[in-house]
């Protein structure tokens, strides 16, 4: 059940995607609309816990992990992922942040001295196989600027690759640490609260650093934003988390890979982009070597 959890977080994420990216264009700030998403959800966990009369102690026992998970996996890395793709070629972004799982899987082995079977290594080089076949346009395009462009490696897409890596091992990192919080049995609630808590106050601190912050939020962007709350930040994180209790890092690493997956579904559904053949291809590689992955996790 673990990967399905996780394959049912990345179909809320990608849902996102359709709000999020809108509102960005529009002219809405990153940095605003992930400050606010932290906010609601903060407030939220907070009445929880005032209900349920829970201490909030874990807090600052687990401190570095939240730190990790909350202020470089939920507020750097997003909004270091978000900023790239005004600066770099978005198609060489998404095939660069294919690279998470390599950071994960190694994370894993240094932090939760998770072993690293033969047959994972197979298995894990045959997944980011199929994710790169589903982003098999952005690869072509990705090839194309290479040959063609002489200006990727000037100081400006230098500072834009310097971002999608530094989005790439935040998430890497977020990954290994949610499950080392899992393994200290903290509960799946307590985990996204000092996520999102984390995160919030590290969104405050970079807010404020900035000289350039402009508020321009209206009532249907706040709206829109309480969606995205909903739909990525409640449920999406719910079901990520509860595939994380029961899936080693690695695998969870690799199971994050359906996210173009359930994007180009959404793609297809909502917007009427078409899927093509090799795009098929790579989800079947995808789900088939992450299936045997799950079995090989519950033996």
């Amino acid at each position: 059940m673990g990967v399905l959890f996780i394959v049912l977080a990345t179909i809320f994420w990608s849902l996102d995607t359709l709000i999020r990216y809108p509102l960005l264009f529009s002219g809405v700030q990153a940095s605003q609309i992930v400050f606010i998403e932290h906010l609601i959800l903060v407030l939220i966990f907070l009445i929880f816990i005032f209900i349920k009369k829970q201490k909030v102690d874990f807090l600052k026992k687990h401190f570095f992990s939240f730190l990790i998970i909350g202020c470089c996996g939920s507020a750097l890395g997003t909004l270091a992922f978000t900023q790239a793709f005004s600066i770099v070629n978005p198609s060489l972004v998404i095939v660069l942040q294919k690279l998470q799982p390599i950071v994960a899987i190694i994370l894993a082995r240094l932090v939760l001295n998770e072993t690293i079977p033969k047959h994972f290594l197979k298995l894990g080089l045959l997944s980011i196989f199929g994710a790169l076949l589903i982003s098999w346009t952005d690869l072509i395009n990705s090839i194309n600027l290479f040959q063609n462009s002489k200006n990727l490696m000037n100081q400006s897409q230098l500072f834009g690759y310097g971002l999608v890596v530094l989005s790439v091992v935040s998430w890497g990192a977020s990954t290994v640490f949610g499950k080392k919080l899992d393994r200290e049995k903290l509960s799946v609630e307590q985990i996204m609260f000092g996520r999102f808590f984390y995160g919030l106050i590290a969104l405050v601190l970079l807010i404020f650093l900035s000289a350039d912050q402009t508020w321009s939020l209206d009532f249907n962007h706040v709206s829109k934003i309480f969606l995205m709350v909903l739909l990525s930040g409640l449920i999406g994180m719910y079901f990520y988390y509860k595939g994380v209790q029961s899936l080693s890092a690695r695998v969870v690493a690799l199971a994050e890979l359906f996210f173009p997956v359930s994007a180009i579904l959404i793609n297809w559904i909502f917007l009427n982009k078409p899927i093509n053949t090799i795009q098929i291809v790579g989800a079947l590689i995808l789900l088939t070597s992450t299936t045997i992955l799950q079995v090989n996790n519950n033996r």
